[in-house]
């Protein structure tokens, strides 16, 4: 794993009243390009990938709200197509389209939304585990008729609110649950992504930066006819990245790879869900052959 020298500069932008978080790693003359994190992660996940990227490119990554050095929702919601108009606002007030993107898990699942809704304005998109919930899964959830699940939706928000922040005595502490959380990691990587996904409290422990009302369900989506009838208004080339150690479902066995009309599908061997870190090399091999 390469040491990262170049350090980006920080940057906000304003969407639904709240003021976001993102870093630009320089060469604004270059053609843009966005790194979209996945849940509960942050922008600076992207350090290693976006250092080289920024040699041809103009490289943005942005906090989701809710993490990183982002604003939290006021009202905890955070539901999938919030997140898509928070991706269009940086696109829209930054003047960045037509943008390439590369995006991991839920940002893929935003991301590729945004690329269906602006076909025109997404050159390429690269998405590492970032369809979703695997057709399985959705119809096990759609099982519970819509107004229990709406139900469940409202305790969940309700045990949100009372959830304490979890707190670790040490970044030491932290460390070891990120270690934990994914044992693909180098030490350099678990303690970077460390350093940057905690925050101290005033009380001297440390808290990862994410709202707690991430960890529940968004709720209500769009049915998945018509997620699906979205994926087939994609134009741009779309390469699609999965892990063969995740626990996410490959779209290639499910069949949702057959939604996209100018898609590439590669499985990592000996990587899980976050393979952008777990097989790098490759990775970096394959993105910028497809970039």
């Amino acid at each position: 794993m390469l040491t990262i020298q170049l350090r980006p500069s920080s940057h906000r932008y304003k969407s639904q009243r709240m003021n976001l978080h993102y870093v630009d790693w320089g060469n604004p003359t270059a053609p843009p390009l966005l790194l979209v994190h996945g849940g509960k992660d942050h922008c600076r996940s992207w350090d290693w990938v976006a250092e080289q990227l920024s040699k041809d490119w103009h490289v943005i990554a942005p906090d989701l709200s809710g993490h990183g050095d982002s604003d939290w929702a006021p009202d905890g919601n955070y539901t999938p197509f919030s997140f898509v108009y928070d991706i269009a606002q940086l696109i829209h007030q930054r003047q960045l389209e037509p943008v390439t993107i590369v995006a991991h898990s839920m940002g893929g699942m935003i991301c590729s939304r945004y690329a269906a809704l602006y076909p025109d304005k997404v050159k390429s998109l690269v998405l590492i585990e970032g369809l979703g919930f695997s057709p399985k899964m959705i119809d096990e959830i759609n099982t519970k008729p819509r107004d229990e699940r709406l139900r469940e939706w409202i305790e969940q928000k309700r045990n949100s609110s009372g959830r304490q922040i979890k707190r670790y005595p040490t970044l030491e502490d932290a460390y070891q649950r990120m270690k934990t959380e994914n044992s693909f990691l180098t030490e350099e990587q678990a303690r970077h992504l460390t350093v940057h996904g905690s925050s101290q409290n005033e009380d001297g422990s440390y808290s990862w930066k994410f709202d707690n009302y991430l960890n529940m369900s968004a709720g209500i989506d769009i049915p998945n006819a018509e997620l699906r009838d979205l994926w087939e208004r994609i134009s741009c080339p779309l390469l699609l990245l999965y892990g063969k150690d995740s626990w996410a479902s490959s779209p290639k066995k499910d069949g949702r790879l057959k939604h996209f009309s100018n898609a590439t599908f590669k499985e990592y061997e000996n990587a899980g869900h976050w393979l952008h870190h777990d097989q790098f090399d490759r990775f970096m091999q394959d993105l910028n052959d497809f970039l």
